[in-house]
């Protein structure tokens, strides 16, 4: 009854879904307890030509590197189905997240709260955002200028395949699923990301110093060196697919449009283990992660070899928990969300009036970097015009032992790392970037006088006020609270002991 209510409302509401519809009357019922599982994954490659956001300026990707994708991982207990979903993106708008998740419940009836959609964060990906067309046609024509032809504009269409694609792969990965076990855990992988903040001489914190600076005295703040795994396996022992968690930015660059580094995290994964499962990337808390290590002496590789370097080894990482894990079918699940608004910062009147000023000069003139941070300020200014508060998500979905806990911003480590150690669950991935975005959230220290750095200039894509951070791991604990984890599943355990080994127990002989 309920598949034929969903084909319905799929047709009624002209989804081009039709692959997904066709199946809904052919799924087979799940009966209560019995954990299944199922992997799906989409090409959402940008053309080339398109706009490459990453930035406070307009880029093109010129080549592809290799494919963006999306991908999913569906669990269902025969209680509570939910979905993770990995997206090949910089960024996700707020609206193409509940148009994603609009279409996925009339065609496979998964409500929104069990859905997380997460952008990777990857900084070759497509035009996902900044700007949406038509989003500041109620401000001046020079407001109209800076946001749509000096700033990184969404492309609609693109948008729009994102969206349907992610919709079909979960309903895709729905109507496959199978029969399974999951084995949890996680690794560490220390050496390839680095808190790009930096204490100064100064008494301030600068953000990307520069290797050799002599009035760098130390990192301003720690890494999450955790590497979060979930592996299933079919009943065949074949691995359906893979979820890891890790934190670092994908700004490796390794040349065109490119999942960046997180396609050699898959090829790694997939040459260990099996060469068509599922790799989920979901980003863990980051926003003052990267690659780059600035206390080193030594230069970075460059490119396709940094984008190997970091894939690979978060890979192996994940490859050595996989093969330690205990599978297991006791998998319950369980999904909660937690909507609200957090007011924006307000840039002081003053300051705004000296940059329209500024903005209506050349920028070679005025220097790139004031000149873009003042258009930011403009941009601002014309946004809280209509939008002085921003909606966000904080999501938790458990899956076993493990509990995945988004939010929607670039949200520093630090942040993550005390979600950890206040959740009740043995294992909890912090997960950046997903249902919207709401650009960098730095600690509330980053904001006294000893702070600084980019992460806390004001800008029309990073603005909440200070506390948001806070009350985003405020909100992702109490949903975490409300859950029941269960224990990570262990190994059977080895027979009582009898005797030992006859061959081996024996004094030294000699002769």
């Amino acid at each position: 009854m309920r598949s034929s209510i969903w084909t319905v409302l799929s047709c009624g509401l002209g989804l081009s879904l039709s692959a997904c519809v066709a199946k809904a009357a052919e799924r087979p019922p799940v009966l209560p307890g019995v954990f299944k599982a199922g992997f799906a994954e989409r090409d959402i490659t940008p053309e080339v030509g398109m706009e490459m956001p990453g930035n406070y300026g307009k880029a093109f990707g010129r080549s592809v590197h290799d494919p963006c994708k999306v991908r999913v991982a569906v669990f269902d207990d025969g209680f509570k189905p939910v979905a993770l979903v990995s997206v090949d993106a910089l960024m996700l708008r707020r609206e193409s997240v509940q148009a994603a998740r609009q279409r996925i419940q009339a065609a496979c009836g998964l409500p929104p709260d069990r859905v997380m959609i997460a952008a990777t964060h990857s900084h070759s990906s497509g035009p996902t955002g900044f700007v949406l067309p038509g989003e500041y046609d109620h401000a001046s024509p020079l407001v109209q200028r800076l946001a749509y032809e000096h700033s990184p504009t969404a492309n609609t269409s693109y948008m729009a395949r994102v969206e349907q694609a992610i919709a079909e792969a979960v309903c895709e990965a729905y109507r496959s699923r199978v029969e399974a076990r999951c084995a949890f855990g996680s690794g560490r992988e220390d050496k390839v990301s680095f808190n790009r903040r930096h204490r100064m001489k100064n008494g301030r914190t600068y953000t990307h110093p520069g290797r050799g600076n002599p009035d760098m005295l130390d990192y301003a703040g720690p890494i999450d060196p955790e590497v979060g795994v979930v592996g299933c396996w079919d009943k065949a022992g074949q691995l359906l697919g893979v979820i890891v968690n890790f934190a670092c930015h994908a700004t490796t660059s390794p040349g065109g449009f490119s999942a960046n580094w997180i396609y050699y995290l898959e090829q790694t994964i997939r040459g260990a283990m099996h060469n068509s499962a599922v790799v989920v990337f979901l980003q863990g808390d980051c926003g003052d992660v990267t690659q780059v290590n600035n206390l080193s002496p030594y230069a970075d590789p460059l490119g396709d070899k940094q984008a190997l370097r970091v894939g690979g080894c978060v890979g192996a990482e994940a490859v050595k928990v996989l093969l330690w894990a205990e599978p297991t079918s006791a998998v319950p699940l369980d999904a909660r969300s937690k909507v609200w608004t957090i007011r924006r910062r307000v840039p002081n009147p003053t300051r705004v009036r000296r940059c329209v000023e500024l903005v209506q000069r050349p920028e070679a003139e005025v220097g790139h970097t004031e000149w873009v941070f003042a258009k930011e300020i403009v941009l601002l200014d014309a946004l809280l015009a209509r939008q002085p508060e921003a909606e966000v998500e904080v999501q938790a979905i458990q899956v076993g032992p493990a509990v995945f806990i988004s939010n929607p911003a670039e949200m520093f480590v630090e942040y993550g790392l005390e979600l950890k150690k206040q959740s009740p669950f043995k294992l909890t991935f912090p997960v950046e970037l997903a249902n919207g975005c709401v650009g960098y959230v730095p600690t509330e220290e980053a904001f006294s006088a000893r702070g600084g750095g980019y992460e806390t200039r004001l800008t029309s894509y990073s603005n909440l006020e200070p506390s948001a951070g806070r009350q985003m791991l405020e909100a992702g604990l109490e949903l975490a609270r409300q859950m029941q984890p269960v224990p990570l599943p262990e190994p059977p355990k080895a027979p009582p002991f009898r005797a030992p080994w006859s061959y081996g127990n024996v004094p030294p002989e000699l002769e």
